[in-house]
Protein backbone atom coordinates (compact mmCIF):
# COMPACT_ATOMS: atom_id res chain seq x y z
CA UNK A 1 0.00 0.00 0.00
CA UNK A 2 1.30 3.56 -0.96
CA UNK A 3 1.66 5.67 2.29
CA UNK A 4 0.84 8.94 2.15
CA UNK A 5 1.95 11.76 3.98
CA UNK A 6 0.96 15.49 3.84
CA UNK A 7 2.80 18.23 5.42
CA UNK A 8 0.17 21.40 5.98
CA UNK A 9 1.85 24.17 6.66
CA UNK A 10 1.19 28.57 7.01
CA UNK A 11 4.09 29.10 4.80
CA UNK A 12 5.49 27.87 1.14
CA UNK A 13 8.05 25.21 1.50
CA UNK A 14 10.92 27.26 -0.08
CA UNK A 15 13.58 26.02 -2.13
CA UNK A 16 15.74 25.64 0.84
CA UNK A 17 13.36 23.92 2.57
CA UNK A 18 12.67 20.97 -0.01
CA UNK A 19 16.19 20.53 -0.46
CA UNK A 20 16.46 19.82 3.08
CA UNK A 21 13.16 17.53 2.74
CA UNK A 22 14.60 15.55 0.09
CA UNK A 23 18.16 14.72 2.16
CA UNK A 24 16.02 13.31 4.46
CA UNK A 25 17.52 9.72 2.68
CA UNK A 26 21.48 11.11 3.10
CA UNK A 27 23.58 12.04 0.21
CA UNK A 28 23.39 8.43 -1.60
CA UNK A 29 19.86 8.92 -3.32
CA UNK A 30 18.93 10.64 -6.36
CA UNK A 31 16.50 13.20 -7.25
CA UNK A 32 14.06 13.03 -10.53
CA UNK A 33 11.82 14.67 -11.90
CA UNK A 34 8.28 13.44 -13.04
CA UNK A 35 4.80 14.51 -14.04
CA UNK A 36 5.90 17.16 -16.41
CA UNK A 37 8.00 18.79 -13.77
CA UNK A 38 5.70 19.03 -10.68
CA UNK A 39 6.78 16.58 -8.89
CA UNK A 40 10.30 15.64 -7.12
CA UNK A 41 11.23 11.99 -7.00
CA UNK A 42 14.36 10.67 -4.17
CA UNK A 43 15.06 7.35 -5.99
CA UNK A 44 18.00 5.16 -5.42
CA UNK A 45 21.15 4.49 -7.56
CA UNK A 46 19.44 2.15 -9.65
CA UNK A 47 16.73 4.64 -10.51
CA UNK A 48 13.93 3.20 -8.24
CA UNK A 49 11.38 5.54 -6.99
CA UNK A 50 11.42 5.57 -3.23
CA UNK A 51 9.48 8.83 -2.49
CA UNK A 52 7.61 11.61 -5.04
CA UNK A 53 6.88 15.09 -3.65
CA UNK A 54 4.28 17.25 -5.21
CA UNK A 55 4.71 20.87 -6.00
CA UNK A 56 3.36 22.91 -3.08
CA UNK A 57 -0.29 23.74 -3.35
CA UNK A 58 -2.01 26.76 -1.90
CA UNK A 59 -5.63 26.30 -0.35
CA UNK A 60 -7.57 29.31 0.11
CA UNK A 61 -11.23 27.93 0.06
CA UNK A 62 -12.07 27.03 3.83
CA UNK A 63 -13.03 23.94 4.92
CA UNK A 64 -11.18 21.84 2.44
CA UNK A 65 -8.25 20.07 4.82
CA UNK A 66 -11.12 18.61 7.28
CA UNK A 67 -13.58 17.54 4.33
CA UNK A 68 -10.29 15.63 3.42
CA UNK A 69 -8.16 14.50 5.98
CA UNK A 70 -11.36 14.87 9.48
CA UNK A 71 -12.62 17.29 11.49
CA UNK A 72 -9.87 16.73 13.98
CA UNK A 73 -6.76 17.93 11.29
CA UNK A 74 -6.14 21.60 12.85
CA UNK A 75 -5.34 23.51 9.78
CA UNK A 76 -6.70 27.27 9.27
CA UNK A 77 -7.30 28.54 5.41
CA UNK A 78 -5.14 29.57 4.16
CA UNK A 79 -2.48 27.11 3.99
CA UNK A 80 -0.28 25.10 1.80
CA UNK A 81 -0.39 21.28 1.26
CA UNK A 82 2.47 19.19 0.42
CA UNK A 83 2.17 15.64 -0.31
CA UNK A 84 4.33 12.90 -0.55
CA UNK A 85 3.85 9.31 -1.35
CA UNK A 86 5.73 6.64 -0.87
CA UNK A 87 6.34 3.47 -2.74
CA UNK A 88 4.89 0.23 -1.32
CA UNK A 89 7.40 -1.70 -2.55
CA UNK A 90 10.65 -0.77 -0.57
CA UNK A 91 10.60 -1.63 3.20
CA UNK A 92 11.42 1.74 5.10
CA UNK A 93 9.87 4.22 2.15
CA UNK A 94 7.16 5.42 4.39
CA UNK A 95 9.65 6.26 7.03
CA UNK A 96 11.62 8.48 4.40
CA UNK A 97 8.21 10.22 3.12
CA UNK A 98 7.11 10.97 6.66
CA UNK A 99 10.79 12.43 7.37
CA UNK A 100 10.82 14.49 4.45
CA UNK A 101 6.76 16.21 5.55
CA UNK A 102 8.62 16.43 9.27
CA UNK A 103 11.15 18.49 7.80
CA UNK A 104 8.98 20.83 5.97
CA UNK A 105 6.93 21.35 9.14
CA UNK A 106 10.13 21.79 11.28
CA UNK A 107 10.91 25.00 9.35
CA UNK A 108 7.81 26.65 8.67
CA UNK A 109 5.42 25.37 11.34
CA UNK A 110 2.28 23.40 10.96
CA UNK A 111 1.49 19.99 10.99
CA UNK A 112 2.02 16.30 9.31
CA UNK A 113 -0.74 14.17 8.44
CA UNK A 114 -1.10 11.46 9.69
CA UNK A 115 0.64 13.31 12.52
CA UNK A 116 2.26 9.75 14.24
CA UNK A 117 4.35 9.83 10.67
CA UNK A 118 6.15 12.92 11.12
CA UNK A 119 9.92 13.48 12.28
CA UNK A 120 13.09 14.62 11.20
CA UNK A 121 15.54 11.55 11.46
CA UNK A 122 17.82 10.29 8.07
CA UNK A 123 16.40 7.16 6.88
CA UNK A 124 19.01 5.26 5.29
CA UNK A 125 18.35 1.79 6.02
CA UNK A 126 16.63 1.15 2.47
CA UNK A 127 16.80 -1.84 0.47
CA UNK A 128 18.22 -0.73 -3.00
CA UNK A 129 15.89 -3.42 -4.95
CA UNK A 130 15.71 -4.88 -8.40
CA UNK A 131 11.85 -4.79 -7.93
CA UNK A 132 9.51 -3.72 -10.73
CA UNK A 133 9.11 0.15 -11.18
CA UNK A 134 5.13 1.31 -12.13
CA UNK A 135 3.91 4.49 -13.41
CA UNK A 136 3.57 6.77 -10.58
CA UNK A 137 1.14 6.36 -8.33
CA UNK A 138 0.51 2.96 -9.25
CA UNK A 139 1.16 -0.28 -6.92
CA UNK A 140 0.95 -3.36 -9.60
CA UNK A 141 0.95 -2.96 -13.17
CA UNK A 142 -0.58 -5.88 -15.35
CA UNK A 143 -1.73 -6.14 -19.26
CA UNK A 144 -5.46 -5.37 -17.81
CA UNK A 145 -5.27 -3.44 -14.69
CA UNK A 146 -3.83 -0.70 -12.92
CA UNK A 147 -4.20 -1.16 -9.18
CA UNK A 148 -3.86 1.43 -7.12
CA UNK A 149 -4.02 0.74 -3.09
CA UNK A 150 -4.78 3.09 -0.60
CA UNK A 151 -5.69 3.50 3.41
CA UNK A 152 -6.59 7.17 3.22
CA UNK A 153 -10.33 7.74 4.91
CA UNK A 154 -11.13 10.14 2.32
CA UNK A 155 -10.22 9.10 -1.57
CA UNK A 156 -10.77 12.56 -3.35
CA UNK A 157 -9.72 13.13 -7.38
CA UNK A 158 -6.04 14.54 -6.36
CA UNK A 159 -3.33 14.98 -8.97
CA UNK A 160 -2.03 12.07 -9.25
CA UNK A 161 -5.10 10.20 -9.34
CA UNK A 162 -6.54 11.90 -12.35
CA UNK A 163 -2.63 11.42 -13.78
CA UNK A 164 -3.11 7.83 -13.26
CA UNK A 165 -6.82 7.51 -14.34
CA UNK A 166 -5.41 9.27 -18.02
CA UNK A 167 -2.26 6.83 -18.11
CA UNK A 168 -5.15 3.87 -17.54
CA UNK A 169 -7.69 4.45 -20.19
CA UNK A 170 -4.72 5.88 -22.86
CA UNK A 171 -3.09 2.08 -22.05
CA UNK A 172 -6.59 0.41 -22.38
CA UNK A 173 -6.33 -0.61 -18.45
CA UNK A 174 -8.30 -1.17 -16.02
CA UNK A 175 -8.50 1.28 -13.20
CA UNK A 176 -8.85 -0.69 -10.05
CA UNK A 177 -8.78 1.25 -6.33
CA UNK A 178 -8.20 -1.20 -3.23
CA UNK A 179 -9.30 0.33 -0.41
CA UNK A 180 -10.24 -0.65 3.89
CA UNK A 181 -13.93 -0.93 4.04
CA UNK A 182 -14.11 2.79 5.87
CA UNK A 183 -12.77 4.26 3.23
CA UNK A 184 -15.20 6.79 1.13
CA UNK A 185 -14.89 8.58 -1.98
CA UNK A 186 -15.65 12.04 -2.65
CA UNK A 187 -17.92 12.88 -5.35
CA UNK A 188 -15.83 14.35 -7.83
CA UNK A 189 -13.49 11.07 -7.28
CA UNK A 190 -16.46 8.46 -7.99
CA UNK A 191 -17.75 10.84 -11.04
CA UNK A 192 -14.00 10.10 -12.27
CA UNK A 193 -14.33 6.40 -11.67
CA UNK A 194 -17.24 6.37 -13.20
CA UNK A 195 -15.95 7.95 -16.42
CA UNK A 196 -13.84 4.79 -17.42
CA UNK A 197 -13.47 1.07 -17.05
CA UNK A 198 -13.05 1.04 -12.85
CA UNK A 199 -13.11 -0.57 -10.03
CA UNK A 200 -13.43 0.34 -6.51
CA UNK A 201 -12.12 -3.07 -4.72
CA UNK A 202 -13.20 -2.89 -0.90
CA UNK A 203 -11.22 -5.76 1.33
CA UNK A 204 -12.92 -7.32 3.47
CA UNK A 205 -11.69 -9.99 6.24
CA UNK A 206 -14.48 -12.48 6.31
CA UNK A 207 -14.82 -12.67 2.13
CA UNK A 208 -11.74 -11.33 0.69
CA UNK A 209 -12.72 -8.28 -1.58
CA UNK A 210 -15.82 -7.30 -2.82
CA UNK A 211 -17.44 -4.12 -5.69
CA UNK A 212 -17.55 -0.92 -3.60
CA UNK A 213 -20.48 0.03 -5.53
CA UNK A 214 -22.10 -2.79 -6.03
CA UNK A 215 -21.65 -5.39 -3.29
CA UNK A 216 -20.23 -7.94 -5.88
CA UNK A 217 -17.46 -10.49 -3.92
CA UNK A 218 -13.97 -9.93 -6.05
CA UNK A 219 -11.47 -12.27 -6.79
CA UNK A 220 -8.13 -11.99 -8.34
CA UNK A 221 -8.00 -13.87 -11.79
CA UNK A 222 -6.17 -13.18 -15.23
CA UNK A 223 -4.40 -10.04 -13.69
CA UNK A 224 -7.17 -8.45 -12.03
CA UNK A 225 -10.14 -8.23 -9.79
CA UNK A 226 -13.54 -9.56 -10.71
CA UNK A 227 -16.18 -11.45 -9.73
CA UNK A 228 -17.26 -14.84 -10.72
CA UNK A 229 -18.83 -15.73 -13.62
CA UNK A 230 -21.93 -16.15 -12.39
CA UNK A 231 -24.76 -15.03 -13.76
CA UNK A 232 -26.12 -13.24 -10.58
CA UNK A 233 -22.82 -12.25 -8.32
CA UNK A 234 -22.92 -13.16 -4.95
CA UNK A 235 -22.74 -9.46 -2.78
CA UNK A 236 -20.69 -9.35 0.28
CA UNK A 237 -22.36 -9.21 3.88
CA UNK A 238 -20.40 -6.07 4.58
CA UNK A 239 -22.07 -4.20 1.67
CA UNK A 240 -24.91 -3.96 3.27
CA UNK A 241 -27.15 -0.54 4.79
CA UNK A 242 -25.85 0.91 7.76
CA UNK A 243 -27.63 2.75 9.66
CA UNK A 244 -26.56 6.42 10.78
CA UNK A 245 -27.50 8.34 7.57
CA UNK A 246 -31.75 7.93 7.85
CA UNK A 247 -33.05 11.02 6.02
CA UNK A 248 -29.98 12.40 4.74
CA UNK A 249 -30.77 13.51 1.20
CA UNK A 250 -28.34 14.57 -2.02
CA UNK A 251 -30.24 16.53 -5.00
CA UNK A 252 -28.51 15.69 -7.96
CA UNK A 253 -28.11 17.82 -11.46
CA UNK A 254 -26.91 16.95 -14.71
CA UNK A 255 -26.94 19.84 -16.88
CA UNK A 256 -25.62 20.24 -20.65
CA UNK A 257 -24.74 23.15 -22.46
CA UNK A 258 -24.07 24.46 -25.63
CA UNK A 259 -22.53 28.17 -26.64
CA UNK A 260 -21.81 29.52 -29.38
CA UNK A 261 -17.83 29.50 -29.90
CA UNK A 262 -16.81 33.63 -29.44
CA UNK A 263 -14.00 35.69 -28.29
CA UNK A 264 -16.64 36.91 -25.03
CA UNK A 265 -17.81 33.68 -23.75
CA UNK A 266 -17.47 33.36 -20.26
CA UNK A 267 -17.97 29.98 -18.84
CA UNK A 268 -19.35 28.47 -15.73
CA UNK A 269 -22.48 30.70 -15.71
CA UNK A 270 -24.89 27.98 -15.34
CA UNK A 271 -22.90 26.31 -12.57
CA UNK A 272 -23.15 29.20 -10.86
CA UNK A 273 -26.56 30.12 -11.29
CA UNK A 274 -27.46 26.55 -10.25
CA UNK A 275 -25.39 26.96 -7.01
CA UNK A 276 -27.01 30.20 -6.23
CA UNK A 277 -30.79 28.47 -6.57
CA UNK A 278 -30.09 25.42 -3.93
CA UNK A 279 -27.52 27.25 -1.63
CA UNK A 280 -28.49 31.02 -2.23
CA UNK A 281 -24.45 31.71 -2.69
CA UNK A 282 -22.10 31.11 -5.19
CA UNK A 283 -19.37 28.59 -5.46
CA UNK A 284 -16.83 28.48 -2.71
CA UNK A 285 -13.81 27.51 -4.61
CA UNK A 286 -12.31 25.52 -8.09
CA UNK A 287 -9.49 23.30 -9.32
CA UNK A 288 -8.36 21.08 -11.68
CA UNK A 289 -7.74 18.21 -9.19
CA UNK A 290 -8.75 17.97 -5.32
CA UNK A 291 -8.16 19.87 -3.01
CA UNK A 292 -9.88 22.21 -4.38
CA UNK A 293 -7.45 25.65 -3.64
CA UNK A 294 -8.58 29.28 -5.19
CA UNK A 295 -11.47 31.09 -5.04
CA UNK A 296 -14.32 30.61 -7.57
CA UNK A 297 -13.57 32.63 -10.89
CA UNK A 298 -15.41 32.10 -14.03
CA UNK A 299 -12.90 34.00 -16.22
CA UNK A 300 -10.27 32.10 -15.14
CA UNK A 301 -12.14 28.57 -15.54
CA UNK A 302 -13.00 30.27 -19.24
CA UNK A 303 -9.21 31.25 -19.80
CA UNK A 304 -7.99 28.12 -18.88
CA UNK A 305 -10.79 25.93 -21.09
CA UNK A 306 -9.75 28.60 -23.71
CA UNK A 307 -5.98 27.72 -23.63
CA UNK A 308 -6.79 23.71 -23.95
CA UNK A 309 -9.06 24.27 -26.44
CA UNK A 310 -6.29 25.72 -28.81
CA UNK A 311 -4.67 22.26 -28.12
CA UNK A 312 -8.01 20.40 -28.52
CA UNK A 313 -7.99 19.29 -24.99
CA UNK A 314 -10.88 19.09 -22.89
CA UNK A 315 -11.05 20.82 -19.47
CA UNK A 316 -12.45 18.88 -16.18
CA UNK A 317 -12.83 21.25 -13.28
CA UNK A 318 -14.17 20.81 -9.56
CA UNK A 319 -15.64 23.08 -7.67
CA UNK A 320 -16.71 23.01 -4.13
CA UNK A 321 -19.13 25.21 -1.73
CA UNK A 322 -18.72 26.02 1.95
CA UNK A 323 -18.55 23.90 4.69
CA UNK A 324 -21.89 24.64 6.12
CA UNK A 325 -23.86 23.66 3.06
CA UNK A 326 -22.13 20.91 1.53
CA UNK A 327 -22.15 20.86 -2.42
CA UNK A 328 -19.58 20.05 -4.96
CA UNK A 329 -19.71 19.69 -8.74
CA UNK A 330 -17.51 18.45 -12.02
CA UNK A 331 -17.41 20.57 -14.99
CA UNK A 332 -15.82 18.90 -18.63
CA UNK A 333 -15.64 21.48 -21.27
CA UNK A 334 -14.83 20.56 -24.58
CA UNK A 335 -15.03 22.28 -27.97
CA UNK A 336 -17.78 20.36 -30.65
CA UNK A 337 -19.17 20.15 -33.58
CA UNK A 338 -21.92 22.30 -31.80
CA UNK A 339 -19.91 24.82 -30.42
CA UNK A 340 -18.76 24.75 -26.64
CA UNK A 341 -20.35 22.02 -24.70
CA UNK A 342 -20.23 22.47 -20.33
CA UNK A 343 -21.37 19.34 -18.76
CA UNK A 344 -21.94 19.60 -15.51
CA UNK A 345 -22.61 17.28 -12.34
CA UNK A 346 -23.45 19.24 -9.35
CA UNK A 347 -24.17 17.46 -5.90
CA UNK A 348 -25.85 19.49 -2.85
CA UNK A 349 -26.46 17.76 0.48
CA UNK A 350 -29.22 17.95 3.20
CA UNK A 351 -29.13 16.88 6.26
CA UNK A 352 -32.54 15.44 8.02
CA UNK A 353 -33.70 18.55 9.07
CA UNK A 354 -33.20 20.54 5.91
CA UNK A 355 -35.58 21.30 3.52
CA UNK A 356 -34.76 19.62 0.33
CA UNK A 357 -35.78 22.35 -2.90
CA UNK A 358 -37.10 20.10 -5.15
CA UNK A 359 -39.47 23.04 -5.94
CA UNK A 360 -37.32 24.90 -7.59
CA UNK A 361 -36.56 22.67 -10.64
CA UNK A 362 -38.87 24.70 -12.70
CA UNK A 363 -37.65 28.45 -11.57
CA UNK A 364 -33.56 27.06 -12.18
CA UNK A 365 -34.72 25.54 -15.72
CA UNK A 366 -35.93 28.63 -16.90
CA UNK A 367 -33.07 30.47 -15.58
CA UNK A 368 -30.66 28.76 -17.05
CA UNK A 369 -32.70 28.37 -20.41
CA UNK A 370 -33.53 31.92 -20.93
CA UNK A 371 -29.41 33.12 -19.67
CA UNK A 372 -27.01 30.34 -20.02
CA UNK A 373 -27.73 28.21 -23.41
CA UNK A 374 -29.10 25.34 -21.84
CA UNK A 375 -29.34 22.06 -23.76
CA UNK A 376 -30.64 19.62 -21.41
CA UNK A 377 -30.79 19.25 -17.57
CA UNK A 378 -31.84 16.31 -15.43
CA UNK A 379 -32.66 16.43 -11.79
CA UNK A 380 -32.59 13.21 -9.43
CA UNK A 381 -32.81 12.83 -5.47
CA UNK A 382 -31.45 9.90 -3.73
CA UNK A 383 -31.28 9.19 0.36
CA UNK A 384 -27.40 9.24 1.00
CA UNK A 385 -24.92 10.93 2.76
CA UNK A 386 -25.22 14.48 3.22
CA UNK A 387 -21.61 15.13 2.95
CA UNK A 388 -21.67 13.87 -0.61
CA UNK A 389 -19.09 11.11 0.41
CA UNK A 390 -19.60 7.63 -1.09
CA UNK A 391 -19.15 4.78 1.13
CA UNK A 392 -18.16 0.96 0.63
CA UNK A 393 -22.07 -0.06 1.52
CA UNK A 394 -25.15 0.30 -0.25
CA UNK A 395 -26.92 3.33 -0.33
CA UNK A 396 -30.23 3.87 -2.67
CA UNK A 397 -30.18 4.52 -6.43
CA UNK A 398 -31.11 8.16 -7.61
CA UNK A 399 -34.80 8.57 -8.46
CA UNK A 400 -35.30 11.09 -11.42
CA UNK A 401 -37.13 14.36 -10.53
CA UNK A 402 -37.47 16.07 -13.78
CA UNK A 403 -36.08 16.75 -17.58
CA UNK A 404 -35.94 19.56 -19.04
CA UNK A 405 -34.93 20.55 -22.72
CA UNK A 406 -33.35 23.38 -24.03
CA UNK A 407 -34.86 26.27 -26.42
CA UNK A 408 -32.68 25.03 -29.15
CA UNK A 409 -33.17 21.25 -29.35
CA UNK A 410 -37.36 22.32 -28.80
CA UNK A 411 -36.99 23.93 -31.95
CA UNK A 412 -34.92 21.29 -33.87
CA UNK A 413 -37.62 18.99 -32.71
CA UNK A 414 -40.58 21.23 -33.49
CA UNK A 415 -42.83 22.30 -30.55
CA UNK A 416 -45.72 20.11 -31.27
CA UNK A 417 -43.34 17.00 -31.54
CA UNK A 418 -41.37 17.83 -27.99
CA UNK A 419 -44.47 18.36 -26.29
CA UNK A 420 -45.32 14.12 -26.86
CA UNK A 421 -42.05 12.77 -25.61
CA UNK A 422 -44.04 11.48 -22.56
CA UNK A 423 -47.25 10.40 -22.89
CA UNK A 424 -49.04 10.42 -19.99
CA UNK A 425 -47.90 14.09 -18.71
CA UNK A 426 -47.53 17.66 -20.72
CA UNK A 427 -44.49 19.74 -20.13
CA UNK A 428 -44.21 23.20 -18.71
CA UNK A 429 -43.16 25.57 -21.21
CA UNK A 430 -40.35 28.10 -20.02
CA UNK A 431 -39.62 31.34 -21.78
CA UNK A 432 -41.13 32.96 -24.54
CA UNK A 433 -44.39 30.84 -26.11
CA UNK A 434 -42.22 31.43 -29.74
CA UNK A 435 -39.10 29.66 -28.49
CA UNK A 436 -39.71 27.83 -25.63
CA UNK A 437 -38.56 25.36 -23.61
CA UNK A 438 -39.94 22.18 -21.88
CA UNK A 439 -39.73 21.01 -18.38
CA UNK A 440 -41.31 17.47 -17.94
CA UNK A 441 -41.94 16.56 -14.72
CA UNK A 442 -41.10 12.62 -13.83
CA UNK A 443 -41.79 12.27 -10.25
CA UNK A 444 -41.25 13.72 -6.43
CA UNK A 445 -37.85 11.89 -6.27
CA UNK A 446 -39.35 8.84 -4.39
CA UNK A 447 -41.39 6.84 -7.42
CA UNK A 448 -39.18 4.39 -9.28
CA UNK A 449 -41.31 4.57 -12.28
CA UNK A 450 -39.95 7.80 -13.26
CA UNK A 451 -36.68 6.00 -14.15
CA UNK A 452 -39.46 4.85 -16.87
CA UNK A 453 -40.48 7.91 -17.82
CA UNK A 454 -37.04 9.30 -18.70
CA UNK A 455 -36.00 6.22 -20.59
CA UNK A 456 -38.90 7.14 -22.70
CA UNK A 457 -38.28 10.61 -23.22
CA UNK A 458 -34.81 9.30 -23.81
CA UNK A 459 -35.66 6.73 -26.41
CA UNK A 460 -38.13 9.38 -28.30
CA UNK A 461 -35.43 11.91 -28.80
CA UNK A 462 -33.48 9.71 -29.99
CA UNK A 463 -35.44 8.09 -32.48
CA UNK A 464 -37.00 11.75 -33.60
CA UNK A 465 -32.81 12.78 -34.13
CA UNK A 466 -31.65 9.56 -35.38
CA UNK A 467 -29.49 8.72 -32.48
CA UNK A 468 -27.40 11.57 -32.87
Amino acid sequence: MTQDVIALTPQMPDTRTLLAGLHAGGPDLLVNRAGDGSVAQLCTAAGQALVSLEAPRYLQVPGEVARLLGPDVRAESPVWWTEARATSSVEGAARLAGSVAGRLVAVHGGTVWPRETGHTDVVTDLADTAADTFPLGVDLLTEKAAVVIQGRPVIAATTWLTDVVRNAARTERELQLVTPPSTRLTFPARTLLDGLPSRWVVSDPECGYYDGLSGAVLHWHNGRFTHTADDRPQIADAFRPRPGTEGERQLLLSIRTVHPADGHLVLGGALEQAWRTLTGAPPAGWATAEPVSVPWSPRQLTDLARTRAQQSLPTWAVAIGTPDHPAIATVRTARTRLGVEEHITLAVGYRADQHTPVDAMPELAGSLAARHNLATMVGQLRTARADLTTPAHHEPPPVPLAFTLGPDAVAELGLDHARRALTDTAPVHLGPATRPALHYTLGDGTDAAAWQRLRQINDYLATSTGGD
